[in-house]
Order: structure tokens, then C-alpha cells, then sequence
């Protein structure tokens, strides 16, 4: 059945869609604006401590046939989430893909999945409604927590409370791809810790991290889904959980962290509900391969320049972030959060991220 969010998203689905009719009855050419998703356009909102987009847009317009193309795209990619949110189906973003294949119009299918994903996050941009309202899901991102956390959650089968150690196994509790659809009941967590690896994150569960300091571990795999940030941020939000961050230590982990806590350039106009500027990065820094004398692999052309990009990005703009880059730049090393295990297994959870934390005052 229907909710009143879903009939609130389809009619601002249609609306967006009228406004063509609108500009032609006009005389006008049909256009839409959007923002211009580059890291140029991005800048530092002090209200909400976040980065958001600048004043620079793109306009998709129908003066050109490469414009035309994209606006059929949209309003038949409008006409299919409206039916979905009616009918209140799902669909994956790659299904989309796949599903444009049926359309009557060739002009109007997708020639691949970047750019059907590309249009989603216009109409997100325009409408003022985030693709889980539209009932649009990435494909799985398998993100876990664990930790003491009990929650309510929403299943076909109604609602089910879980605590996210006792009733889970080593695997932990899966973050849905709607995080606003879980109800915190009660946690006796005191801080979170956000993991970069799989392999990390096994290593924290077995070693009982989670446990012993009381801490959330949330899985990031990678470049965090958009999940697994709007569920961070909710924690730190409505718990008032401290956040940190644990990856590798190279530019690309540099960005999974900045991702996390200013947002990123492809969702910068969701920032506001999905990043926690309030977020701290525990490591692996560039100081710590020095002072632990961590196995390393030299810097390659592509992680020098990201490097250097990095200290021209706002988001890294901090005497902090400018002093570790160029230190790594210096010593021109890279490290693993997993090679912390050359002092042995048990060094990462009883010395390295005590230490860290408690030099953090998280601990």
C-alpha cells in the first residue's frame, strides 16, 4: 500500500513533467536546470558545515537534438517512477537500465547504466525527492553494523526488534537501503567506528572490538553506499554518537573519509542528509606509517596527483589534512589498515586504535 510520502513524491514527479507542457504552451523551449556536478562547483556551507553546489548549472534544453534526447529520457523515466510509486513497486538502478530497452521510443532509452543513473540524480536535484523516495535501490551494498545497538525495522512480515550483537551473527546487521524506515530503541554504544575493509572489519568482530569499547562498527565496503552515510549520520544525529573514521592510508581512502563527513561531489545536493561533518579520521595516516614503521608500496603517478588534487580540494582545505599529504608526498609511501598486523594480530585493537582514539579524545 501507498504512503503519503510516496503520493507526495509522485506528484512532485508530475509536476516536473508538467512544467515541459507548461513551457511549450509558452512558446518557450523545454528545458530543465540542474547544477554543474563538478568539484568546482562545489563550496562550504557554514549553516550546515556541509559542501553543497554553487550557483553554476547545466541546462538540459531541447534547442539541440543531443538536449531533445534528454528530456524524452526524463519524462518517460518520470512517466515509469510515478507508475512504480502507484503501484508501490522497487526497482534497482540497473534494472532501470535494462527497462528502457521495452520502451516505444528508441530516442529514449538509456546507452548505459551511467547515464540512466546521471538522469536519476537530476530529477532528484529538481524535484526535492531522493531516489528512496522515488523506490529506486542500488544494488545491494552488503554494509554491516555491529555493536550494541538494539532497532525496530520494517519487514514484509511487520516490524521486528534485532539487536545488532545478540542477534546476529559474525556478519552483523545489514543495512537496508532505507535507513529512515529504522526506529533507534536503545544502545549502550559510545562511539562509532566506520571501517574501510572487510578484512579490517573481521578483525575488530574476532578480536571483540565491539565489545570491549562499546562500538558500533559500520562497514563502509569501500566507497560508503548512500546508506551506510544517511545511517551514520542518523546514529550520530539522534544518538549523539561520536564518528570516526578508519581506512587505508592513500588518497582514494582520503576520500571515502571525505565522503563521509563533507559528502561528495555526485550527492552534494543531499550533503545536508547524508553527511556528518562532525566526523573524525583515526587513520591509517601518513604519520603513522612513520611512527610504526608500517610495510608500505611506493605512491604511483595516479596517487601523486590525487594527492596534490586533494590539496585543492575544500574538503581537505585543514592545517590537519594539508600537513599529513604533504608528509605522505614526502615520503612518497602508501599503506594498508591491514598491514598493522606486522606487530602482530591483536596490535590494531590493543594498541594502534586505543592510542589513536584516546590521543582523539573519543576514548
Amino acid at each position: 500500500m501507498s504512503t503519503q510520502n510516496d503520493q507526495q513524491a509522485r506528484e512532485q514527479l508530475i509536476d516536473l513533467a508538467a512544467q515541459f507542457y507548461d513551457q511549450f504552451e509558452l512558446g518557450e523551449i523545454p528545458h530543465m536546470s540542474v547544477p554543474t556536478r563538478t568539484k568546482n562547483n562545489i563550496e562550504y556551507d557554514e549553516d550546515s558545515d556541509v559542501w553543497v553546489y554553487g550557483d553554476r548549472e547545466s541546462t538540459r534544453s531541447a534547442n539541440s537534438v543531443r538536449g531533445a534526447r534528454k528530456l524524452l529520457k526524463a519524462v518517460y523515466t518520470i512517466e515509469f517512477l510515478a507508475d512504480q510509486l502507484e503501484q508501490d513497486r522497487s526497482s534497482t538502478l540497473r534494472e532501470l537500465y535494462y527497462l528502457s530497452e521495452s520502451w516505444d521510443n528508441e530516442e529514449a532509452q538509456f546507452n548505459d547504466q551511467d547515464e540512466s543513473n546521471g538522469l536519476i540524480e537530476d530529477l532528484e536535484i529538481v524535484s526535492g525527492v531522493t531516489r528512496e523516495d522515488f523506490h529506486m535501490r542500488p544494488e545491494e551494498s552488503g554494509a554491516t553494523i555491529m555493536g550494541p545497538l538494539h532497532l525496530r525495522e520494517q519487514t514484509r512480515r511487520g516490524e521486528r526488534e534485532i539487536h545488532c550483537q545478540e542477534d546476529v551473527g559474525e556478519g552483523g546487521y545489514q543495512i537496508p537501503n532505507n535507513p529512515d524506515t529504522i526506529e533507534f530503541l536503545d544502545t549502550d554504544a559510545d562511539f562509532i567506528l566506520a571501517v574501510e575493509t572487510g578484512g579490517m572489519r573481521d578483525r575488530l568482530v574476532e578480536n571483540g572490538f565491539d565489545e570491549e569499547y562499546n562500538a558500533l562498527i559500520v562497514h563502509l565496503k569501500g566507497q560508503p553506499a548512500r546508506a551506510t552515510r544517511r545511517i551514520t549520520k542518523r546514529l550520530h544525529d539522534e544518538l549523539d554518537l561520536p564518528v570516526t573514521v578508519f581506512a587505508d592510508g592513500d588518497p582514494w581512502s582520503y576520500r571515502i573519509y571525505g565522503s563521509v563527513a563533507y559528502g561528495s561531489i555526485k550527492s552534494a545536493h543531499l550533503s545536508e542528509y547524508l553527511a556528518t561533518p562532525e566526523a573524525k579520521y583515526v587513520g591509517i595516516q601518513p604519520a603513522d606509517i612513520v611512527e610504526y614503521d608500517l610495510p608500505t608500496d611506493p605512491l604511483s603517478d595516479s596517487d601523486i596527483n590525487a594527492l596534490e588534487s586533494e590539496l585543492e580540494d575544500p574538503r581537505f582545505q585543514t592545517d590537519y589534512w594539508e600537513e599529513q599529504i604533504e608528509l605522505q608526498l614526502e615520503i612518497e609511501k602508501k599503506s594498508e589498515q591491514q598491514s598493522l598486523a606486522s606487530h602482530g594480530l591483536d596490535f590494531v585493537t590493543d594498541t594502534y586504535l586505543p592510542e589513536r582514539l584516546t590521543e582523539m579524545g573519543v576514548i
